[in-house]
C-alpha cells in the first residue's frame, strides 16, 4: 500500500469512526474503586474511549463515597468541579443514595447532573451513557449487535426475564434440570428490553418457567431502572416495560403467567394499552383432585373467578392456556368437569397434551395410568370441544379493524398477527395483499372479512 492510499484510508477510517470518550473521577474506598474498574472494563469492551482531561472527554462520570462528611464535601465539589469543565456528569456510589427529606441530595445541590444512582448499580450506569452517549454499532468494526444475536424475525424477540422454577409439579422435571427461581436483576431485563426496541424489535415476548414469581427468590428486592429504585416483581416490571413499550411503539406480550393473586395488577396495564392485553396461563387442568395429584399451585374454581375479574376490568383481554388430558388416576367424570370448565371459562386459545409419561417425573410412579388410546381420545375430544369455542370467539372480530403486526409477505397474500396472536403458538391473519407496499415489521389496521377456528381473514384498511 503506498503511503498516499494509506493516508487515505486512514482519514476514512476516522471519519467513519470516532470512538465517544469517557472520562472518569474515582473517590472513595476500594469497594467503590472496584466499581469503577467494572463499569470502565465494560465501556472499554463496548469501544468506549477514556480519557484523562475533562476537555477531552464527551461525558464525564463521578463515583463519590458518602461515608463522612468530609468524603461528602469531596464528592459535591468534584461533581461541581466536572460539571464546570465538561458539563455532562453521570453521578454514581455510595452518595447517590443520600437524601435531604425526599429529595435526592446531588440532585438537589447539583441539578444539571444528567443523572444520578446509588452504589454497586454498574448497570445503571452503563444504561445512562448508553442513553446520553450512544455508540452506534459499527458494522465493520461490531462482531455482535447491542442486543445480541437473534434467532428469530427481526421484528419480535424473546426477552427471558428468570430462570427455574421453585414449582413441583409432579408430571415436570424442569427444576431437576434448570433449578429453582433464579430471576434476573430488573435493572438488567430493562435494558436488554432496551437495546431489542432500538435494534428494531417490535415486540417483546416475555417468558420464563413461572413469570408471576418473578422476584420471589429475591423477596422483591430493590433494583435500579434509569437511576429510580423500583422492586424485582411482576408489576413492576410489567410497568417498566409498558413504558418502553409506548416509547418505542411496540408490543409487550406476557407467557408462563400462573394464576397467582397479584397477576390481577398487570391487568389495568393491559386495559390502559401499555401492554397487550394477553395472557399465557398454564392451567393444565381444573378440577381440584387432578390439580392436587399435579401438585399445581391453583384450583379450578378460584380460576374461574380470575377469568371473570380478568375481563371485567379489560373486556378485550385474550387468554390462552394448556392442558393435559388423561393424566393418572383422572376418571371420566374429571375429564367431563374439565370440559365443564372449559364451556364456562370461554378461552380464547387452549393447546392440550395427552398425559406422557416423562422420564425421572413424580407422575409415572401414581397409581391409575390410562391406556394410550384413552389417553389421546380424550386429547382429541377436548380440542374438538374447544375448536367450536374458539371459532365463535373468532368470528366475533369479523367486521372489525384490528392492528395487525406484518410477520411475512408470499407472492399472492400478507401474513401477521393480531395483538391476541403469540408468534408460532396461536393463528394468523391472512390479509388481501392488493397494491399497497407492505413491509415485514410494520403494524397496518386491516379489517377483518372472515374467521376460521384458527386464523382471520382480512384487507387493508383505509
Amino acid at each position: 500500500m503506498t503511503a498516499a492510499i494509506a493516508e487515505r484510508t486512514s482519514r476514512t477510517l476516522t471519519k467513519r469512526w470516532h470512538a465517544p470518550s469517557v472520562g472518569f473521577v474515582s473517590l472513595g474506598c476500594p469497594k467503590a474503586l472496584v466499581d469503577s474498574e467494572l463499569i470502565i472494563t465494560q465501556l472499554r469492551a463496548e469501544g468506549y474511549a477514556t480519557s484523562a482531561s475533562y476537555a477531552d472527554a464527551d461525558l464525564v462520570i463521578v463515583n463519590t463515597c458518602g461515608f463522612i462528611d468530609a468524603a461528602v464535601k469531596e464528592s459535591l465539589d468534584a461533581i461541581g468541579e466536572a460539571l464546570a469543565e465538561n458539563g455532562k456528569v453521570i453521578v454514581t456510589g455510595c452518595l447517590g443514595a443520600k437524601k435531604v427529606g425526599e429529595q435526592n441530595l446531588i440532585a438537589k445541590v447539583h441539578p444539571k447532573v444528567l443523572a444520578v444512582t446509588g452504589p454497586h448499580a454498574a448497570g445503571e450506569v452503563l444504561d445512562h451513557v448508553h442513553r446520553h452517549l450512544p455508540r452506534p454499532h459499527d458494522p465493520y468494526a461490531d462482531l455482535v449487535p447491542p442486543a445480541g444475536i437473534k434467532l428469530t424475525p427481526r421484528h419480535y424477540a424473546y426477552l427471558k426475564i428468570s430462570e427455574g422454577c421453585n414449582h413441583r409439579c409432579s408430571f415436570c422435571i424442569i427444576p431437576s434440570m434448570r433449578g429453582d427461581l433464579v430471576s434476573r436483576p430488573i435493572g438488567d431485563v430493562v435494558r436488554e428490553a432496551e437495546a431489542l426496541l432500538r435494534q428494531g424489535v417490535r415486540e417483546l415476548l416475555v417468558i420464563s418457567q413461572d413469570t408471576s414469581a418473578y422476584g420471589v427468590d429475591v423477596r422483591y428486592q430493590l433494583g435500579f431502572v434509569g437511576g429510580r429504585a423500583v422492586r424485582t416483581r411482576m408489576a413492576e416490571l410489567v410497568t417498566e416495560l409498558g413504558q418502553l413499550a409506548r416509547t418505542y411503539d411496540a408490543w409487550v406480550r406476557l407467557h408462563y403467567v400462573y394464576p397467582y393473586p397479584h397477576v390481577d395488577a398487570v391487568v389495568p396495564l393491559m386495559a390502559d394499552g401499555a401492554v397487550l392485553p394477553y395472557l399465557d396461563v398454564p392451567f393444565q387442568h381444573a378440577h381440584p383432585r387432578v390439580l392436587k395429584s399435579m401438585k399445581r399451585p391453583a384450583s379450578g374454581e378460584k380460576n374461574i373467578e380470575r377469568i371473570c375479574a380478568w375481563r371485567a376490568v379489560c373486556p378485550d383481554i385474550t387468554i390462552r392456556s394448556t392442558f393435559i388430558a388423561g393424566f393418572p388416576g383422572e376418571s371420566e367424570a374429571e375429564f367431563e368437569y374439565l370440559l365443564e370448565f372449559l364451556r364456562e371459562a370461554q378461552l380464547d386459545r387452549v393447546g392440550c397434551f395427552a398425559y406422557s409419561p416423562v422420564e425421572g417425573a413424580a407422575a409415572n410412579a401414581l397409581p391409575g395410568q390410562l391406556p394410550e388410546a384413552v389417553r389421546e381420545e380424550r386429547r382429541a375430544r377436548l380440542m374438538g370441544q374447544q375448536q367450536q369455542i374458539s371459532a365463535r370467539r373468532l368470528q366475533r372480530k369479523v367486521g372489525t379493524v384490528q392492528k395487525v403486526l406484518v410477520d411475512e409477505i408470499t407472492a399472492t397474500a400478507v401474513i401477521g398477527r393480531t395483538a391476541a396472536d403469540a408468534p408460532e403458538i396461536d393463528g394468523v391473519v391472512e390479509i388481501v395483499k392488493g397494491r399497497r407496499k407492505w413491509s415485514v415489521g410494520e403494524f397496518v389496521d386491516v379489517r377483518i372479512m372472515s374467521a376460521t377456528e384458527h386464523d382471520l381473514q382480512g384487507v387493508g384498511a383505509p
